[in-house]
């Protein structure tokens, strides 16, 4: 538009220029505001020029700069996306560290029970201690085998001659006797006062000896007392070697 206006200028002047031939110097001098004014146009066409220039080169550096900004937005959600994986692995790392040291522990326990079994040993024989018939009485009687000859773990107690279990386990028992045959022989294995296994012959004048025995493999719990009692009217020889009591754990439990 601008330019447009410039060249329609132009034209006006050649042809006033055209017409008055001779006398130009005056028609010169009759227009010298227009001439100002070609000149301040030209100059405001330049300025112009110069303006959709740097209006351009603007524009073009604001698509650069929204380029930008749309690829560090990418490159932003891109790191926003990896941090939330990332932190999602950080927790699965962290719940599966908490399961391990759970493990761990579990398995460190059992290590120590395993330990504590390993290291727990109860072994024990006795014998009644005494050279010569041990009853008959005339009620029952808790034998009291005197003589120990091993008791690791000390569960046995030679004053009362009761065991007792110090844990929980599967232990095994057995007791033997010599006794002449004028009086019955009859032994009885206690578990908390309940008979569990027993050995017995009857009296007999004939026979001069009589020996017998039992076993048995018994459950326990920590603090489980295991005894042998001799009935009433019954009797067994004492000694050093003969009639004895015996027992072991054999598995903790």
């Amino acid at each position: 538009m601008n330019s447009t206006c410039l060249w329609v200028l132009l034209l006006l002047c050649g042809l006033t220029s055209a017409e008055v031939g001779e006398n130009a110097v005056e028609t010169r001098s009759c227009f010298p505001d227009m001439c100002d004014l070609l000149r301040e146009f030209g100059s405001m066409a330049e300025k112009l020029k110069v303006m959709e220039t740097r209006l351009q080169d603007s524009e073009t550096r604001l698509q650069d700069s929204e380029t930008r900004l749309e690829i560090s937005e990418t490159r932003l959600q891109d790191s926003e996306t990896r941090l939330e994986i990332s932190e999602t692995r950080l927790q699965n790392s962290e719940a599966r560290l908490k399961i391990g040291e759970t493990r761990l522990n579990d398995s460190e326990h059992q290590i120590l029970d395993l330990k504590s079994k390993e290291t727990t040993k109860v072994i024990f024989s006795a014998a009644i201690g005494r050279n010569g018939a041990v009853g008959p009485y005339n009620t029952d009687t808790t034998l009291v085998y005197r003589t120990v000859i091993t008791n690791i773990g000390n569960a046995y107690n030679a004053a009362t001659g009761i065991f007792t279990a110090p844990v929980p386990g599967v232990y095994y028992f057995t007791f033997f006797c010599h006794a002449g045959g004028r009086y019955a022989l009859k032994l009885f294995l206690f578990k908390n006062g309940e008979k569990i296994v027993v050995s017995n012959d009857h009296s007999s004048y004939w026979d001069t000896a009589d020996n017998g025995g039992n076993a048995v493999f018994l459950q326990l719990q920590q603090r489980d007392q295991v005894y042998v009692r001799m009935p009433a009217n019954s009797h067994v020889w004492g000694g050093d070697y003969v009639t004895t009591f015996s027992g072991s754990l054999v598995t903790q439990m």
